[in-house]
């Protein structure tokens, strides 16, 4: 399946629905405060939020690193000014500042997260926007997966995958003063705790002065000071969760399987099996844009 067709998949439209209702709320109440008149989308995609953001009349660039969704989106938003570029490539910041960095769907696809947000930094004015995915943990940390050869992973197939803390410490070591996240998050499934399961997306904001909006509640830098003493402690989490989520994948998601071809065998409604069913098998799928 090629991109364009991927990413106007059902799951992407209600994804990009949740995320949205909060960028038009944000925007709506602080376009005007924080002076934003300029933006740049990194990792566009077909240009949905490209459209959006000119929507709330900010004059927009966009950039992607596939060059079909650049001609996609172009196709569609003939009056932006779209550029094929990867957000590692360090000519990004070439294409000069804006008052708003929009960059949703994108960090947890790449190699080098922190080199693209130093990208984003140099170019950003007043305001960084970000979602991405996360892994659970409190600690600042990443993971390298690999990600497959879909159109909507990595250009490489292969990434990091950070903690929202991490993200947030790479915000300040960039150059950013304040961090921020949305609260409340979208109302959408991978930003919420549900049967035991961790939320795994998040929306953040950065900026270099202060922002007072009811939408946002700070974020400090996390501390890190992490010692060979404490390696063990740190490897003996991310043991469990690895452990935790072969235990699922093993037994309990087989086990639900089971039973929905039982009921559909006996022709049952067991609505609550088929919740957990459905609930869980959303956040075994949460690497989308």
């Amino acid at each position: 399946m090629s991109s364009t067709r991927i990413f106007d998949a059902e799951h992407y439209e209600s994804l990009n629905a949740s995320r949205a209702a909060v960028v038009r709320r944000f925007l709506s109440e602080m376009k005007g405060p924080l002076n934003l008149r300029s933006a740049i989308d990194v990792g566009c995609g077909l240009g949905y939020f490209s459209e959006l953001l000119r929507s709330l009349g900010l004059d927009m660039t966009a950039v992607d690193g596939r060059r079909e969704n650049v001609e996609e989106a172009a196709r569609r938003n003939p009056e932006m000014r779209f550029h094929t570029m990867s957000a590692e490539d360090p000519s990004l910041p070439t294409l000069g500042e804006f008052d708003l960095v929009f960059c949703f769907g994108l960090l947890y696809h790449l190699e080098n997260p922190f080199l693209a947000i130093r990208h984003l930094k140099a170019m950003t004015r007043r305001l960084l926007l970000v979602e991405a995915v996360i892994l659970p943990g409190e600690a600042p940390l990443m993971n390298l997966v690999d990600e497959g050869s879909s159109e909507d992973q990595g250009l490489n197939h292969i990434a990091f995958y950070p903690t929202e803390s991490c993200l947030v410490k790479m915000f300040y070591r960039s150059g950013f003063r304040f961090a921020y996240r949305f609260a409340p998050l979208p109302d959408h499934p991978g930003y919420r705790w549900a049967n035991g399961l961790p939320r795994v997306r998040t929306m953040l904001a950065a900026s270099f002065e202060p922002i007072s909006s009811s939408l946002l509640e700070g974020v400090r830098e996390p501390v890190t000071s992490i010692q060979p003493s404490d390696a063990a402690s740190v490897a003996g989490s991310m043991a469990w969760r690895s452990a935790r989520t072969a235990i699922r994948t093993k037994f309990w998601h087989p086990l639900l399987n089971a039973s929905r071809s039982i009921r559909h065998a006996i022709g049952l409604d067991h609505r609550v099996l088929e919740r957990f069913h459905r609930e869980p098998a959303a956040r075994r799928h949460p690497f989308d844009q």
